[in-house]
Order: structure tokens, then sequence, then C-alpha cells
């Protein structure tokens, strides 16, 4: 019965492809993309100074997984891709910029605002996908200027991952040097867990980050850095609750209408990029055209929606899916079996105190993302300095102001400067001009403030 539905549904044999080799390929893509799972909770519990957010870790990990189940099962019912989605590392460090900059004007629970924030980007990006807007949104920023972003993110991503693992701290007189009062023990649990990435990298194995983390988790629990739970497996004990707690009228203040934007359009040329690389790869585009692009962009928004609502960062999609495409997956119902195994991770949720009890536990993965992220360096127009130079400072102040909402609306500000200044101004499309005009007033107003 079940099979007979999937083929009809899902159309297996038009695409070559089984129910078998779907299931496979769905849990491949869950293992390579489980290690968000640990990250994410690790992520938004903590600023950038390691000061508790007041999100509670346990209840990020459920948003986490219910948020990547509805979305990957809302892509594959509704897209029909082989696409999965969860809350995107770079997206969740953007939510926590946002986290600080609220609590630094004085916001109670900026926590709160920030979900809010990831809310209303969401709603945003849906109504510019049912609207048909995307394309003017997407080729209103250059392609330098977007790898620039990816870039500056990965490198601020990495930064985060030294300073975690105790390699590198600030030093009176210079901006950062080597850690000179080492703890050895989280330095050989940040060595293992990055060298188990590597190895497992290089041999094709499937999941290489959540191998990294859980070598180092089990490192961590041998010398004593973290503590092993009272039980492993169970329901998540929420003691701060994050669903539906979004604050959405403060949110709408005008102030955060940039966080809003940088928010929705990250979102955004992430989601694209991905779609366009694993309908790729799977075959599955044609003439350039992604099958169902439109509703696959709606599931990315809706996923924002209501991971917001559940209590998390932004949702968008995994590159990952690419691990299952290379195991033959080919339709939505890969993802339908990915969102059933992040369900059922739910039970796992006791152990995110492990994986969440050291920084150094994490700190491999970070590293590892960081460098992907970085390889975008590539695709900046080098040639032309009108692209190349924003794009350089973009990816340069991000690591540097330790703001990633800085270090983009500097360089989208420099863009148009830049474009304006060496008689290009054609080049600067009137989304881009909006979006200048507002980043302009939130660094000499809402920034000002902060200091």
């Amino acid at each position: 019965m079940f099979r007979k539905y999937a083929e009809h549904y899902f159309r297996l044999s038009f695409h070559g492809t089984t129910v078998r080799t779907e299931l496979v390929a769905g849990a491949t893509t869950f293992v390579t993309m489980a290690y968000i799972l640990f990250v994410n909770p690790a992520v938004l519990a903590t600023d950038f100074a390691g000061n508790p957010t007041g999100l509670d870790p346990q209840a990020v990990f459920l948003a986490t997984a219910l948020s990547t189940a509805f979305a990957s099962a809302l892509m594959g019912f509704y897209a029909n891709l082989p696409i999965a989605q969860a809350p995107g590392m770079g997206n969740n460090y953007l939510f926590v910029s946002v986290v600080m900059a609220v609590g630094a004007l004085g916001y109670a629970q900026p926590w709160r605002i920030a979900l809010g924030c990831v809310f209303w980007s969401g709603v945003l990006f849906l109504a510019l996908s049912l609207a048909r807007a995307r394309k003017a949104i997407i080729d209103a920023l250059s392609p330098s200027l977007r790898s620039g972003i990816s870039v500056g993110i990965g490198l601020f991503i990495t930064f985060i991952g030294l300073r975690n693992a105790g390699v590198i701290e600030g030093k009176p007189g210079t901006l950062l040097g080597l850690n000179t009062d080492l703890d050895f023990r989280a330095l050989l649990v940040f060595a293992v867990g990055l060298l188990t990435m590597v190895v497992a990298h290089v041999r094709r194995w499937p999941g290489s980050i959540l191998a990294g983390i859980g070598a180092s988790a089990a490192l961590a629990l041998g010398l004593g850095l973290t503590q092993a739970p009272a039980r492993w497996f169970g329901w998540p004990e929420i003691r701060e609750p994050a669903a539906f707690r979004f604050d959405l009228a403060g949110s709408l203040s005008l102030q955060f209408l940039p966080f809003i934007l940088m928010l929705a359009f990250t979102d955004m040329f992430d989601t694209v990029g991905t779609l366009v690389g694993v309908t790729e790869r799977a075959g599955l585009a044609r003439n350039g055209e992604i099958p169902n692009a439109n509703r696959a962009l709606i599931s990315d928004a809706a996923g924002t929606v209501v991971g917001a609502a559940l209590g998390t960062s932004t949702v968008t999609t995994y590159i990952e899916s690419a691990a299952g495409v290379e195991q033959g997956g080919r339709t939505g119902l890969m993802v339908v079996f990915t969102a059933a195994c992040f369900l059922l991770s739910i039970a796992a949720a006791p152990a995110v105190e492990v994986f969440a009890g050291h920084p150094a536990v994490t700190a491999p993965a970070l590293i590892f993302v960081g460098l992907f992220m970085s390889l975008e360096i590539r695709r900046i127009r080098w040639d032309d300095l009108s692209e190349s130079l924003p794009a350089f400072l973009t990816l340069l102040l991000i690591p540097l102001l330790f703001s990633i909402a800085d270090g983009i609306a500097i360089g989208m500000i420099a863009y148009a400067v830049v474009k304006v200044a060496s008689g290009r101004a054609r080049d600067v499309r009137w989304p881009m001009w909006v979006a200048v005009v507002l980043l302009a007033v939130f660094l000499a107003t809402v920034r000002a403030r902060l200091g």
C-alpha cells in the first residue's frame, strides 16, 4: 500500500528510484546533518562573550528537531525535491548577533525580540516567494558581495571555534594572540574532533561532522570536561520554554527592520544557491531551471516561520542533502524519511548536556563549517575592483568587528558608494538602494546607541 502511494505521489519510476533507495538516501542525509541537533543549542544558548542568551539548550534542541522535521517534510511533500532543511549554520550566529544588539539596547529577554525578527523575516520571504519577486531581490545583490558575506561569516565562525577551543585569546595591545594558559585537555578534545572530521571527510564517510563531534564528546567525558547525563534517552527537560515566546509586536519596531531584512535576504541567497547546487547534482535541473523552485522557496520560508514559533533561528536548505543525492535520492520521499529520523532523534535530548557541556566539544564543527563557507572566496570577481573591494571589506569586517550585522551593512553601503563613484550606478538595483538607505540609518542610529 505504501509503495503504491509513494510511487504515485513522488513519481519514483519517472525519477529512476525506489522506496528502498530513497530510504537509504534519507538516512544518509540525516547522518550528515544531525550535528545541528547538538551544535545549534550550544550556539544559541550563549552569546559571543560566553554569557547566557536566555535560551534553554533543551528547548532549542526540541525546536531544532521539530522545525527540521516540519520543513523537510514540507519540502518533500509540497516541492517533491530531495533537499532537507534545518536551522542553518551562519544564520544561527546572525541570530546571536541580533540578540546581543537588542540586549545592548536595554531590552529584557532580547532573545524574544530576535525570534520575532526571525518570524517576520520568514513572513517577508514567504510574501516575496508568493509574489514571485525573488528574482528581482536576488539579482539586486551581486554574486561577489554574496560570496563576501558567506566568507565573512565563515571566518567569523572559525574565529569563534578557535576561541572556544582555547587556542586564541584577546591580548592587551594587540587584537589576538595564542592562549598562553592553555587547557591541554580542551586542546586535545578539539584536535581529536577536528582530525576525526578531516579523516572521515577525506575518506568520504557519511556524517563526518557528527563523527568528529562524537569523538570530541567521548574524549571530553573521559577527561572530565563534561559529565554523562543521568539517562541518555528521554523527552527534553525544558527549564525555560521557547516555543511561542517570540515578541511579535516589539520586533516590528523600525529599529529592528534592518535585522529582519538581513535575516530574510541571507536565507534567500543561501536557499537559492543550495537549490541550484543540489538539483544540478541530482540531474533534476533542466536548462538551468529548478523544478518546483517557487514551491521550494515557499517551503523554506514556511520552515523559518514555524522554526521561529518553536524557538530557533532561521531554517534554510542544507547542502548536506547532496550526500543523500549521491546515494541515489531523487525525490521528496528522501527528505520525508530524513524528517522521520529527526522526529525519532528527540529521544536523544539528554545527550545535549554532553555536547553542549564544554565549548571545545563543538569547536571542531565550527572550524569545519567555517572552512566550507570560506570556499566561496573563489567566486568573488577579483579582477573588478568595484566588485571585489566591497566583498573584501565585508569578509574582513565581519570577524574584525565581531558583528555579522555591521559587516554586512558596511559592505553593502560600500558597494553602492564604489559603484556610483566609478560611474556604474546602474549596477545598483532599486532593492539594493532601499537596503542601503535602511542600513545607513541603522548604523547612524541604532548602532550608534550601542556604542
